[in-house]
């Protein structure tokens, strides 16, 4: 279902998350979650999301959640759909065009948040994003992309 990099990802993410470092994601965890991200977390939506499993959150529930809530979809795929909107018919799109759409449509973008991912983007000299290579930075990495060009 996932890939060993994959799973180390979500196992970090797990033991950040376990503020109290009991092995078991509960209330108090997940407040504290949303408290180093700056978000604010009322009992009722942090009770919701502890619902979505059947039992305690341990890391093999954890990795059960996600697996359910990603399976048969595949990221890359769903970007790559969407990027096929802007695609030049050579595979790039204008780097300025999809800033902008970004944040104007849809779930828009903040500025920091474009610019963000547009620093890993491959922009040529003319503006041209590779769409293809985008994609897969985007959900592998940069690190990735790169000993696949090697």
């Amino acid at each position: 279902m996932f890939s060993q990099r994959q799973v180390q990802e979500f196992k970090e993410a797990f033991q950040l998350m376990d503020a109290n470092k009991d092995g078991i994601l509960d209330r108090n965890d997940l407040r504290a979650t949303f408290d180093v991200l700056g978000k604010l977390a009322n009992d009722k939506d942090l009770d919701e999301m502890l619902s979505e499993a059947p039992g305690p959150i341990n890391f093999t529930m954890f990795l059960t959640i996600f697996g359910d809530r990603i399976s048969g979809t595949d990221e890359e795929d769903v970007i790559n759909n969407a990027f096929a909107q802007y695609d030049d018919g050579e595979g790039k799109c204008s780097s300025d065009k999809l800033k902008h759409d970004l944040m104007t449509w849809g779930e828009k973008f903040k500025a920091n948040e474009v610019d963000d991912a547009f620093d890993q983007a491959p922009i040529d000299d003319g503006g041209l994003i590779d769409l293809k290579k985008f994609a897969n930075i985007l959900t592998r990495g940069v690190e990735e992309e790169e000993e696949g060009a090697a």
